[in-house]
């Protein structure tokens, strides 16, 4: 859908998302609905891995030691940094993924035999193969940025994860983050709209594009604001339920399955996830007596003329009394 120019006669295929699923169907069969998951298999697990590490690596830098909280800032510029470096494994995933699914819809207009991955690869070449990628980081950053302080804020303050040591149950879990991705999939369907066109072969009367701005240039004045929410929906009923068992996934083998190198760190308690009976001012009243009590091992006992505590005698005290006060 995001491909199709409703400018050029003849290549307005699909009305909406159901139309292009009956028209799938009917034109290529069942595995057509499959077509470029070659690619999605063999990347898909190096680009969350990184994905996921790296957000979870800035957010435990940008945390407070004593507090356990980060700021709002930090979680986006977190989410951001995952999005950001994601690409390098996405884009050649993504030009394979697109070509290949487009060919179905080329097969119908003008006849073309369908090609293979293998094919698309020799033909791109190293280069080839991140082409768009500009477009790419303007949609997985922003993706991601939204995504990942969306469904840590949802745990926390929706669902309740960590008050009083609340633990969320596998379909909490699932829903937070689920929901976190439909904002975040189709806030960034624009950018996607620009990277799919860019990285499509233009066929004959379909403008060409020198980059990302002339995409954006182009696309507004020949098919409107519209055009660039192209296949929103159909990114959303995707990247949702694709997300949401990617986390929890995720979550469960951080859970069950340890760090292969060194030690796993220990989680950070604090008074709302320790789930203790006392209240902040008990634990305040406790630490303040402990400070008073380490700066003065003999706090409150009372202290001689000698200046030693009272009871014990000075070391010159026993000589200087005479032997009849002693009677």
């Amino acid at each position: 859908m995001q491909n199709q120019r409703s400018t050029v006669v003849g290549q307005l295929l699909y009305k909406n998302s159901f139309d292009c699923i009956q028209k799938v169907f009917r034109n290529e069969g069942f595995l057509g609905f499959y077509r470029g998951i070659g690619p999605q298999l063999i990347g898909v697990a190096p680009e969350k891995a990184i994905k996921l590490t790296v957000n979870d690596l800035v957010r435990g830098r940008a945390t407070d030691p004593e507090t356990g909280r980060i700021t709002l800032p930090w979680e986006i510029i977190a989410g951001g940094s995952a999005g950001a470096c994601q690409v390098v494994f996405t884009n050649p995933l993504e030009i394979v993924k697109i070509r290949l699914q487009v060919q179905g819809e080329a097969a119908k207009l003008e006849g073309a035999a369908p090609r293979g991955a293998i094919h698309i690869i020799r033909q791109l070449g190293l280069l080839g193969l991140y082409k768009g990628a500009t477009a790419c980081l303007a949609r997985d950053v922003p993706f991601s940025a939204i995504y990942f302080p969306a469904y840590a804020h949802l745990k926390k303050d929706v669902f309740g994860e960590g008050y009083h040591g609340k633990k969320l149950t596998f379909g909490e879990m699932l829903m937070s983050a689920a929901i976190a991705g439909m904002p975040a999939a189709y806030l960034a369907t624009p950018a996607d709209v620009i990277k799919t066109r860019l990285q499509v072969e233009a066929r004959k009367g379909q403008s060409t594009y020198k980059g990302l701005f002339d995409c954006a240039q182009k696309i507004w004045r020949e098919e409107g604001f519209r055009a660039f929410f192209k296949g929103g929906p159909a990114r959303v009923v995707r990247s949702s339920p694709q997300f949401g068992f990617t986390l929890v996934a995720y979550e469960y083998l951080q859970t069950y399955i340890p760090y292969p190198f060194g030690e796993q760190p220990k989680k950070l308690e604090t008074l709302l996830t320790s789930g203790g009976p006392d209240d902040m001012s008990r634990v305040r009243a406790r630490n303040a007596l402990k400070i008073l009590l380490d700066v003065h091992g003999d706090f409150g006992k009372k202290v001689s003329p000698g200046g030693g505590p009272a009871g014990f005698a000075s070391p010159g005290a026993g000589a200087a009394i005479s032997p009849g006060e002693a009677k």
